[in-house]
């Protein structure tokens, strides 16, 4: 895993994951962020606007972790690499998403993605804090905030190994923003803003820490039947458009049991 180190950063950071090809929430988070920004991964997935998402963000003075989805499409592999078990909703609503998302990325972009990061590092206020997408032993790997401690101490310690002791781990890729302390270290998970997080709500999540290192968990408000309309205009009318609006994921069969609804 290539590691990039920021160094040390002063004043506000901005992390979010998650863009999901969702191009009106991708500029409303850029409208809204301060400071130093960072992306945890997968630009491309769900929504519409695959290419308009990366060309913003290729655009943009911002920091992007590859996730499992930028690795896939820089390889040109033919799923999303996210392992769903077969047959389930994720698995079978994937298929579809990510077809379209492989026929409109170009050779240019996914050379952009094949340079990207597995990592950050930085300091900030004292602490040494990591920015990953999944986790370090699998990019792919979900983590929720109901996850077995076990899971947690797993991920830390691959992460030490790495690049010594962390203070803070920033996450993505599961899809809900959460925070847990294990053995004494941090684990945030920025949350997505190309999808709400099942909880009935169509705003989206991402994270804010501010000059002081203090961290809070923002709702981001956008023009969700734009996006939709994107997704209507891919061929992409298979639960997930209706998912920006009502706030309820058609995939809940991904998600613990503790997290269904």
């Amino acid at each position: 895993m290539r590691i990039d180190d920021l160094g040390e950063i002063t004043g506000e950071i901005t992390v979010f994951g998650g863009p999901y090809s969702n191009a009106q929430a991708f500029d409303a988070v850029l409208a809204s962020a301060r400071g130093t920004v960072i992306c945890t991964g997968d630009l491309v997935a769900y929504c519409g606007a695959p290419n308009a998402v990366i060309v913003r963000a290729q655009a943009s003075d911002l920091y992007v972790v590859a996730g499992n989805c930028e690795k896939q499409l820089a390889a040109s592999s033919l799923d999303c690499g996210c392992g769903f078990e077969e047959g389930t909703a994720c698995d079978l609503l994937s298929a579809a998403w990510y077809a379209f998302a492989n026929a409109q990325v170009n050779a240019e972009a996914r050379k952009w993605m094949g340079g990207l990061p597995g990592a950050l590092m930085f300091t900030h206020r004292g602490k040494r804090i990591a920015v990953i997408h999944g986790g370090v032993t699998d990019v792919a790997r979900f983590i929720w905030s109901v996850s077995e401690e076990a899971v947690f101490l797993e991920e830390l310690d691959a992460l030490n190994m790495l690049c010594g002791d962390i203070d803070i781990v920033i996450a993505g890729h599961s899809g809900i923003a959460f925070e847990r302390e294990i053995a004494g270290v941090a684990w945030l998970n920025a949350g997505v803003i190309g999808m709400p997080p099942h909880d009935g709500s169509a705003q989206t999540e991402f994270l804010r820490i501010d000059a002081g290192g203090a961290h809070s968990f923002e709702r981001l408000t956008y023009d969700v039947a734009g996006a939709q309309a994107d997704m209507r205009a891919a061929g992409l009318p298979q639960g997930y458009e209706r998912a920006l609006q009502t706030g309820i994921w058609p995939s809940e069969d991904a998600l613990p049991a503790a997290l269904r609804r």
